[in-house]
């Protein structure tokens, strides 16, 4: 089969690799797309090595793609069925073998490129919002960094849980996308404080505006930490987080054990997808790329002005 590969100079490159074979548990997919995330960049560059259970060198956490064979004591899916599944990595390839816990069928409502950016950013997202920040019905929630892809899919997220959502943008050029996405205000990162008090923020971007965050919380708010882009070293006072009664938590998913995974994914089959599959939340795409042309869909990731996902095609 074509994999994406990382080469030893860390450079990308399409080679010819040995496809997988199907153990218990497992189904064998045709990837017919795979999204592109920070932490594929972040692995070329040598900064985020892949779990023990993927690839050293093939990276992509998600994909969209059709059942091809079944292993021994599966039980959810059949030769046939079109699946979007999370990985920790190996899914920019041809084929992939998946235990079934880590797939979801796939909605009608996506074409095969927008189910392939699925998973990552919306099981990262509802995990962050719902399961651990707990956010509630008319609860103010800020979301940094909204414009990227988990910003995308935690400001629509927000709004099918009926909180207000408050979508921080940096780029002008991409604010009145996410205000379409259905965020009750899009407002610059320096206005972060104005609009609060919130009780729950998603904290996308990294440590820069993490001491205004906390300046920002309600009483017994909550902070979600997932991204490190600016930064992960924050100099805070933590008195402010007990006089307010505060929580700070971390999330991620690429290297939680594997029930956790399971778990997460589970949820967002049962609280997001029925709003996916009335077309009431949207994964928007920036670009697609063939396979083949990996090397320059990577040279374009972090181009500014980006409001959607970077997909890899197989045609």
């Amino acid at each position: 089969m074509k994999a994406v590969t990382i080469t030893e100079n860390n450079e990308i490159a399409v080679k010819q690799r040995e496809a997988p074979q199907v153990s218990v548990g497992e189904v064998l997919v045709k990837i017919h797309a795979a999204g592109m995330n920070n932490a594929d960049v972040m692995q070329k560059m040598g900064g985020y090595p892949a779990p023990v259970d993927a690839p050293a060198d093939i990276p992509g956490l998600e994909f969209a793609g059709e059942v091809v064979e079944i292993g021994p004591e599966t039980e959810r899916f059949s030769v046939g069925d079109r699946v979007m599944g999370l990985v920790s990595g190996g899914a920019q390839a041809e084929i992939i073998a998946v235990n079934e816990r880590f797939l979801m069928s796939m909605p009608s409502s996506l074409s095969w490129e927008a189910a392939g950016s699925f998973p990552e950013a919306f099981i990262t997202a509802h995990d962050a919002l719902s399961t651990k920040g707990n956010l509630r019905p008319g609860e103010r929630v800020l979301i940094t960094g909204a414009a990227g892809a988990v910003g995308i899919a935690a400001v629509q997220i927000a709004k099918s849980i009926g909180a207000e959502v408050i979508a921080s943008v940096r780029n002008p050029d991409t604010r009145e996308a996410t205000k379409k996405l259905g965020a009750d205000g899009v407002i610059t990162p320096a206005d972060m404080e104005n609009y609060g008090p919130y009780d729950v923020i998603l904290e996308l971007i990294g440590a820069a505006d993490f001491a205004a965050n906390i300046d920002a919380l309600n009483y017994q708010g909550r902070i979600i930490c997932i991204g490190f882009m600016s930064g992960a070293d924050a100099n805070v006072d933590i008195s402010k987080l007990a006089f307010k009664q505060a929580a700070v938590y971390g999330r991620a998913l690429r290297k939680r054990p594997k029930e956790g995974k399971a778990t997460a994914i589970r949820a967002v089959e049962q609280e997001v997808l029925p709003f996916v599959e009335k077309g009431e939340m949207i994964v928007p795409l920036h670009a697609t790329y063939s396979l083949d042309d990996a090397e320059e869909a990577y040279e374009n990731y972090n181009k500014k002005g980006k409001f959607g996902q970077i997909v890899l095609v197989n045609e």
